[in-house]
């Protein structure tokens, strides 16, 4: 497996740019150095069946593309591929001549626009899924199917623990058997004697079916009990997405967060306006700026200052502004993939020549 070290020892790399925050201008004491490039694989690497499209760091702040996957996100108009190609000179660290084969004035489209407008909304989600983590955290042990199924009685519906406390019985001496046409209802039966001649409720505690026993036919229904399947499959997949959110959060950002006490996640609203900006720019001046002019009023966003709805307000009306710019714009409907394809293969003739 080539490392990034590898890269550099053996002189792969044709581009190698520093990005994120410090590009933007948006970069603070505390901000890390976020570094992209691209490289190139040995001629017997890439001809052989060891292709490698990407090449990254544990903490994935230095990424390095394949020329190919380079390319590749090139013609699908990804914002980040485009970023490297509009990064100004002072953060470029490492530029191959052959680099200068992407022009990014012949790469502009409106597919282009559309990908940052789309990125931006996607931090919105990103944003506003952190304010549902914050607000209903899972805290404690996972729940159990048990806490998904009720006991229906009398028109009503009653928590199955809750009822079997009242009533003194155990789940274990439960016995419950299918009824056909309904779905996820079971008729519920009790040994009187507590003999174990029954399953019980569930075979083991983390089960994500319920138990079904042999019940003679003249033993009487004690109850009907309904178990929300649905309900239970949907806490168990918010549950583990939860907890591998909460493994891998970042912990100086999560705390800032709450410390704002706006209940969403100020940096990806940040990088919201910022995105809807530079498509905005685009289609107003033909570039896309990455060091942004506000950025200021970008960090007082990234602060908290603003509430979550006076931002959502503020996506809309630059939203606006670029429908109107968009159908005034002469950019062509989408990237050139032809000159990609030519610039790919004459980068490759030159170094596998």
């Amino acid at each position: 497996m080539m490392t990034i070290k590898d890269l550099h020892d053996q002189n792969l790399i044709l581009f190698k740019v520093i990005t994120g925050s410090r590009a933007y201008g948006l970069d603070t004491a505390v901000s890390d150095t976020d570094i992209k490039g691209v490289f190139y694989l040995p001629k017997n690497v890439f001809y052989g069946l060891s292709y490698i499209a990407q090449i990254n760091n544990d903490s994935h702040d230095e990424v390095y593309y394949e020329l190919g996957r380079f390319v590749e996100l090139l013609s699908k108009n990804n914002p980040g591929a485009m970023e490297l190609l509009a990064c100004a000179s002072a953060s470029i660290l490492i530029k191959h001549p052959l680099m200068a084969n992407f022009q990014f004035k012949k790469l502009l489209n409106m597919g282009l626009i559309d990908s940052f407008v789309q990125y931006a909304m996607q931090q919105v989600k990103k944003a506003k899924g952190l304010n549902k983590k914050i607000n209903n955290p899972h805290v404690g042990a996972r729940k159990s199917l048990l806490d998904f199924a009720y006991i229906m009685s009398s028109g009503k519906s009653y928590p199955l623990e809750s009822w079997l406390q009242d009533h003194k019985l155990k789940s274990h001496f439960c016995g419950l058997i299918k009824l056909n046409h309904c779905k996820n209802v079971f008729a519920l039966y009790y040994d009187k004697n507590e003999q174990g001649l029954y399953r019980g409720i569930m075979a083991k505690a983390d089960s994500h079916e319920v138990a079904l026993s042999s019940i003679e036919k003249e033993e009487e229904t004690l109850a009907l009990l309904f178990v929300n399947h649905e309900a239970y499959s949907s806490y168990c997949k918010d549950f583990k997405a939860y907890k591998e959110w909460e493994k891998k959060r970042n912990v100086m950002r999560y705390a800032g967060t709450v410390a704002h006490g706006q209940g969403y996640d100020a940096k990806n609203m940040m990088h919201t306006i910022r995105l809807m900006e530079v498509a905005r720019d685009l289609l107003l001046k033909g570039e896309l700026i990455l060091k942004r002019p506000n950025r200021e009023a970008l960090l007082e966003i990234k602060s908290g200052r603003w509430t979550y709805d006076e931002l959502c307000r503020k996506v809309e009306v630059i939203q606006c502004e670029i429908d109107e710019l968009y159908f005034e714009s002469s950019f062509p409907k989408s990237v050139d993939t032809s000159y990609l394809e030519k610039s790919l293969l004459q980068i490759r003739e030159s170094l596998y020549q």
